[in-house]
């Protein structure tokens, strides 16, 4: 080209720009200056408009920066992943009255059962654990919120967790079903379970020591013959947990360990550990589901503490194959997936998925 104001593209400039197919998202053309030399190797002077064929091109460069930063993520998206104390201080500081007017502190028995429980029933939880107890509860009625970025942080860390990947995706999608929820947006597969289902997917991920059972579970979740949805099993399995602590059934634990959180995430994972160890070697399918899901109720109402003793072996040994995989009592009573929020509501039935 002859001189004027843009001059001649020198060689160099144009050796800076890679080959087709590997071109840079535009904002590295303007942070390197870059997109200036584009416009007056073009033939245009210095600060021209830029011509209808550059608009276009500068257009498709944004379409790609925008694909190559996570299918157009949101801001919560492309924040750091967000560990599990740091999402529990948020809502042990945020304003929760709302949700915690809908708690049922206790499942109320009556009769010759409230006797027997008098009796022989597991101890009353002790005062200065109220306040922790009720903040669980409080969660689980917590539904998702898109406005809340502390919302969203957590399923973006749980969907990059699951799937080992550095960048975020799109608040709604089919990429959701993959990971097992039943449609394009996980905040409907969350009644009963709230904000709580989601927290302890994240203590799952997040926890250095369960993610390899994470991602065990997950990973045979994805198996041709024995897949299940994966977080629907986890919200049924947090049900089943938060039902447990309504009824008291972890009250000794806690009080031991003076936890209560800490403790509904423990046996969480013990929970999904029991499942994982079934449903592999008795290679079950997701026709098994119900009677698993009945049969891991009872073990956590009645035998928490041999569930959790089975978890803490894990820690130390890693996944093995049980030497009864068939174990486990009969279970004795009906599950009840309705959640904290429908009290009254009895399902009948053989019990299933959400």
């Amino acid at each position: 080209m002859s001189g004027g104001a843009g001059g001649s593209e020198r060689p160099e400039e144009r050796q800076r720009f890679p080959p087709p197919g590997k071109s840079p998202p535009i904002s590295a053309l303007r942070q390197n200056g870059l997109l200036q030399v584009f416009v007056q190797g073009a033939g245009q002077p210095a600060g021209a408009e830029i011509s209808e064929e550059l608009r276009r091109a500068q257009e498709e460069w944004e379409a790609v920066e925008e694909i190559q930063s996570g299918l157009g993520e949101t801001s919560a998206s492309t924040s750091p992943p967000i560990s599990f104390n740091e999402a529990l201080q948020y809502f042990q500081t945020a304003d929760l009255s709302e949700c915690r007017k809908k708690v049922q502190a206790t499942v109320r028995r009556q009769g010759l059962a409230a006797l027997v429980r008098f009796f022989f029933g597991p101890p009353r939880l002790q005062p200065q654990l109220q306040g922790e107890r009720e903040l669980a509860l409080a969660m689980a009625q917590c539904g998702l919120d898109d406005n809340e970025r502390v919302h969203m942080r957590i399923l973006q860390t749980i969907y990059k967790k699951l799937t080992c990947s550095r960048l975020g995706c799109p608040r709604y999608g089919a990429h959701w079903e993959e990971l097992g929820f039943q449609g394009a947006d996980p905040g409907t597969d969350l009644r009963g379970t709230g904000m709580l289902g989601l927290m302890q997917m994240l203590y799952f991920v997040m926890d250095a020591q369960m993610l390899p059972l994470a991602q065990e579970i997950f990973k045979l979740s994805q198996h041709e013959t024995q897949n299940f949805p994966f977080c629907i099993m986890s919200v049924n399995i947090t049900r089943i947990v938060i039902q447990a602590l309504r009824e008291e059934c972890l009250s000794r634990e806690c009080n031991r360990r003076q936890q209560v959180i800490a403790v509904l995430n423990d046996l969480y994972a013990a929970a999904f550990l029991q499942l994982y160890r079934l449903w592999k070697w008795q290679h079950k399918t997701v026709a098994d589901s119900g009677f698993l899901l009945k049969e891991l109720e009872f073990s956590t109402k009645k035998k928490p503490k041999q569930l959790l003793k089975s978890l803490e072996a894990y820690v130390n040994r890693g996944l093995q194959c049980p030497s009864s995989a068939s174990g486990g009592s009969r279970p004795h009573e009906e599950i009840n997936f309705t959640g904290i929020c429908d009290p009254q509501v009895e399902l009948e039935g053989e019990a299933r998925l959400i």
